[in-house]
């Protein structure tokens, strides 16, 4: 007689209890936003698979407490876990802070410098004027996104939290503003980037190095009004492009302004 043997599996399941502060509320349904809700794990994973399951990008998170301790990415929550996950240190009252902090970002990069999806490109135009190596094409596909951003510790601007959550994306930001002005003003603040502009040494179309150069060299390159009105010129020493002072660079400087302002 054949005696066949059956395995059940059986499929244990944990309640969690989490809550996301600050702007990390963006990413959330409507009722979950501000509050405290339950969640349940019907498989073990990290704690960063967990918060990305919600639609929290781990890119945008500094800091996980659970049960009143600072973790990390690799914790596994377990069942009656109390979450409580933060964007930045700032967002914290420290005061109230009982154990050391594990950090979940990567420490900020000295220069920073960035690669833009292909929805930004105004934007890239915009960061390159500001003096910022910024890599921007029409054509990159997601994973060369995510693989030049890993490789290269470019800081990886996007509106796409799913390319975000891509596992070798370090250095990340989702972009939340839709107009190119406000989004370069966010981008500055965000990355405090006020004491690190060069306006003006980089090509705003292949994001080369721009220098001086001399009206003879390039005369006959210019049209008949620019040549009698001009004579202060730059040119890009990747693609050549000619650059001057005209209305497009008074609008540059009152952007620049702007930014200054906000500065302080």
């Amino acid at each position: 007689m054949k005696i066949t043997l059956i395995r059940y599996h059986i499929h244990m399941s944990a309640q969690i209890n989490i809550r996301f502060h600050r702007e990390l509320n963006a990413f959330l349904q409507p009722v979950q936003r501000k509050a405290n809700f339950d969640h349940e794990l019907k498989k073990a994973r990290s704690v960063k698979d967990l918060i990305e399951s919600i639609g929290v990008p781990h890119t945008e998170v500094e800091l996980i407490f659970v049960n009143g301790v600072s973790v990390d990415f690799d914790y596994q929550p377990q069942d009656d876990d109390h979450i409580s996950v933060y964007p930045t240190v700032e967002s914290l009252d420290i005061v109230l802070l009982k154990s050391s902090l594990r950090h979940c970002q990567p420490e900020p990069l000295d220069e920073p410098i960035f690669i833009l999806d292909v929805h930004l490109g105004r934007l890239a135009a915009y960061l390159r004027m500001l003096g910022f190596d910024t890599l921007y094409r029409n054509d990159y596909d997601d994973p060369e996104l995510a693989d030049i951003s890993a490789n290269e510790q470019r800081i990886l601007l996007t509106c796409d939290r799913k390319l975000l959550m891509r596992k070798q994306v370090s250095y990340g930001y989702f972009v939340r503003a839709r107009q190119p002005q406000q989004q370069i003003l966010e981008i500055v603040a965000r990355f405090d980037l006020y004491h690190k502009l060069k306006p003006f040494s980089r090509c705003m179309f292949c994001n080369g190095i721009t220098e001086a150069v001399n009206k003879q060299q390039i005369e006959s390159r210019l049209l008949p009004k620019t040549k009698k009105y001009f004579d202060k010129f730059y040119q890009c020493k990747s693609c050549d492009k000619i650059y001057w002072q005209g209305s497009h660079y008074l609008k540059m400087q009152e952007m620049i302004k702007k930014i200054k302002v906000a500065a302080g």
